[in-house]
């Protein structure tokens, strides 16, 4: 090995140490020698939760995450306390109920005000889809404008309408975590869509 390469050999593990030592230096200086754990969110100052999923499923999520937000900051807690209060055996309280709900209803009004409603015909496709409807009644609603179905249904008064029929004390009652609470509301709201879909292919 010749000179040259045994001087940079040797300078690597000085060169490492000097920019360990400089990176642990910023860190220190910017608060980083003293470790406290990070607080939960503030759940009363949360904005509309966002999903990377789309369609229905993005939707519940969004309204559960930011419903469980608004729930939360009525109780005096954070999104996450309150989910596992809620993901707990047993009985749930009237207050607990109550704020759940509530929540919900809140986090509609805030979508809604964001501007991450999507249109009723959007879900209207996707409910049809999923549903078990006969091939028929499938073709019949799917052959309904679009405009007719935006002019008729409205996303957050089907939403408002669900959350107002949910049975949620038996829903915490099959409760183990707040995916468990989505996936529910999920199926709630596809039934709820493909039932006024029903009413409007009736009524026309």
């Amino acid at each position: 090995m010749s000179a040259v390469t045994r001087l940079r050999a040797g300078a690597l593990p000085a060169l490492a140490a000097v920019l360990v030592g400089g990176v642990l230096t910023v860190q220190i200086a910017h608060g980083g020698g003293r470790y406290s754990p990070l607080r939960p969110a503030n759940s009363c100052i949360a904005p509309p939760a966002t999903s990377v999923s789309t369609g229905i499923d993005g939707l519940t999520e969004q309204l559960v995450l930011t419903g469980l937000d608004a729930a939360a900051c009525q109780i005096g807690m954070s999104r996450e306390e309150f989910a596992l209060l809620l993901a707990e055996p047993g009985t749930h309280t009237d207050a607990q109920i109550n704020a759940l709900r509530s929540g919900l209803l809140t986090a509609v009004d805030s979508l809604k005000a964001a501007g991450q409603l999507p249109r009723a015909s959007q879900l209207a496709r996707e409910a049809v889809d999923a549903s078990n409807l006969s091939g028929f009644r499938k073709t019949a609603i799917r052959a309904i404008p679009d405009s007719l179905i935006d002019k008729t249904l409205t996303t957050d008064d089907i939403l408002r309408r669900t959350i107002n029929d949910l049975d949620l004390r038996a829903m915490l009652a099959n409760l183990s975590n707040r995916h468990d609470l989505t996936v529910q509301v999920d199926a709630a709201v596809t039934k709820a869509v493909q039932e006024r879909l029903a009413d409007l292919l009736h009524c026309c």
